[in-house]
């Protein structure tokens, strides 16, 4: 049966699916009106069958497939995993370990950053993939014949492209290297959402430590009040307008309804004196215990953004010549890093990451290494011998 919508089918075939060294997943869930992901369908497969769960379906617990995502004897494939990994947690509080993310694996086999499902099933399998219900409306029922169609095409395709990549990846020894990677999406610290931390969001947007104080419990106020209610931070109030409300610090009802990027009548809410609250709590702060503000080093002087240009230069040339994704190698934020601090606490400083890059990125700082270009291509001359690059 394709479409299970009951408890006994489901258990039926997650216990056939752990049987196999391997399941692959994908879920279709809503979340434009919710602040948590509302999950409606869930897509599993194994060489021997694909199938479709109605999530929605009222005669149906998910126990059985949470138990299979904990079962540490099959691994679970997913694409592009975060998104899907939060659903999970949120449900259960357990993640799906031991764990195969193809996007990421994708992106250690050198086929560019965040490649999409569709493009390596069309690399990989040589298949189109039927694009025609991506924005389809999971949460409707029942599921027309199309949707279930397309929700199997996730799951199917995606076997091959597993074996694929994790051929390519036994083959040049980078297993270690996407083991690294999933360590970050078995984190549960990558999916909890605490209010108090909302405002980092925000950092690159604040100039001044009174800013950073009000913003810092206006943002917590903002978080709570969406995860109680379920509901987008932005049904609650816009960035735009969290930021207008923390730089201007209106402490009067007044004052706040004369602010232009928040919402008419919102100060005569009862929004409105729970944000002058978190505003005189943010007011209240002692500056001494406020986060430092970092200003953009992009900006800075010394040459600290020549260096970062140059930095990714190097970064790509580095990325081509072993064929990863530029992006899995180094963020920009761990190129001003690098360019304001030789000791700076980045993963493009640490483990392979660093035999690859980040020791070069060191000597070209320090003119120990040069780039130059040969043949329409970036070449990096090493100094040999205490004497300069040479072509």
């Amino acid at each position: 049966m394709t479409l299970i919508t009951t408890t006994e089918e489901l258990a039926a075939v997650c216990r056939r699916l752990a049987r196999h060294p391997f399941v692959t997943v994908d879920t279709e869930f809503l979340r434009e009106t919710t602040f948590w992901p509302k999950l409606c369908v869930l897509q599993l497969a194994s060489d021997e069958e694909a199938v479709v769960v109605d999530a929605l379906a009222p005669e149906i617990d998910l126990i059985p497939f949470l138990d299979l995502m904990a079962n540490r004897d099959v691994v679970k494939v997913f694409h592009a995993a975060r998104q899907d990994l939060e659903i999970i947690w949120k449900m259960s509080g357990r993640l799906p370990d031991p764990l195969f993310d193809t996007q990421v694996a994708a992106m250690v086999c050198g086929f560019g950053d965040q490649v999409s499902y569709s493009e390596l099933a069309q690399t990989l399998c040589r298949v189109t993939i039927d694009k025609s219900s991506r924005f389809t409306d999971w949460a409707r029922r029942p599921l027309s014949a199309a949707q279930v169609t397309y929700a199997l095409a996730d799951v199917t395709h995606l076997r091959d492209i597993y074996r694929v990549l994790l051929g390519q990846l036994e083959a040049s020894k980078r297993t270690g290297w996407l083991a690294d990677e999933m360590r970050t999406l078995l984190s549960p610290a990558t999916y909890e959402q605490h209010p108090d931390q909302a405002w980092e969001r925000f950092r690159s947007k604040l100039r001044k430590p009174r800013d950073l104080a009000v913003m810092m419990d206006l943002a917590a106020w903002r978080e709570s009040e969406a995860q109680s209610r379920d509901v987008p931070r932005s049904r609650i109030l816009k960035d735009d307008a969290l930021i207008e409300v923390a730089t201007a610090a209106p402490r009067s009802l007044e004052a706040l309804g004369d602010l232009r990027a928040v919402p008419r009548g919102m100060d005569k809410s009862r929004l409105g004196p729970d944000m002058l609250a978190a505003v005189e709590r943010g007011l209240a702060r002692d500056p001494k215990t406020l986060p430092r503000i970092e200003r953009d080093r992009r900006g800075n002087g010394g040459g600290g953004g020549a260096t970062v240009e140059l930095l990714k230069v190097l970064l790509r040339q580095v990325a081509d010549a072993h064929g990863v994704a530029a992006k899995l190698i180094a963020s920009v934020d761990d190129l001003e890093a690098i360019a304001a601090s030789d000791t700076a606490e980045v993963p493009a400083l640490e483990g392979w990451r660093r035999a690859m890059f980040g020791s070069k990125a060191l000597d070209l700082k320090h003119s120990r290494l040069a780039l130059t270009v040969e043949n329409g291509k970036v070449i990096a001359l090493e100094w040999q011998d205490g004497e300069p690059p040479a072509a």
